[in-house]
């Protein structure tokens, strides 16, 4: 039998916390979600005055992210990303249609080799919205890092 890390109401709180500091230092209005393993949302914040489509697309960021184990952005700007044309993976966001991202913005929340959650950022341009989400994964490795337990911190996470 497999023993599983979980993430917490708090641990998303801390990480939607620090997220919400970073948008507001370089000056951007984002929604933040952040979801279990299963892609389902433990905390959500949309900024005042955010984009009112953001709540929706960080969602689905988020659980593209938990559920492929991947920065959403790799399904079309590593090489070869899969979803790009004539790739095995292309028209891949068709399949769920509304719950899968295939853009900047998502990332798999990766404690000591598991997935435990997702990150999902949207209302700035791409580097803002790594920006925000990788200030996300920090907190939670900061907070963590008393317990031994490794949090992968950069943009580009596939597992």
């Amino acid at each position: 039998m497999k023993q599983a890390l979980k993430l917490t109401l708090e641990e998303a709180q801390l990480m939607i916390k620090a997220a919400k500091q970073k948008a507001e230092d370089i000056n951007v209005l984002e929604t933040i979600a952040i979801v279990d393993d299963g892609g389902y949302v433990i905390a959500l914040e949309r900024m005042t005055d955010a984009r009112i489509t953001g709540p929706e697309i960080a969602i689905a960021k988020g659980f593209t992210a938990a559920g492929h184990k991947r920065s959403t952005h790799l399904f079309n700007t590593e090489p070869n990303g899969p979803a790009l044309p004539g790739n095995e993976a292309f028209g891949i966001q068709h399949m769920i249609p509304g719950k899968f991202a295939v853009f900047v913005g998502g990332f798999p929340i990766v404690v000591n080799g598991e997935v435990v959650g997702g990150v999902g950022v949207s209302g700035g341009n791409g580097e803002q919205d790594i920006a925000v989400g990788t200030a996300a994964l920090e907190a939670l490795s900061k907070h963590l890092a008393d317990q031994n337990l490794e949090v992968i911190t950069t943009a580009d996470i596939k597992k």
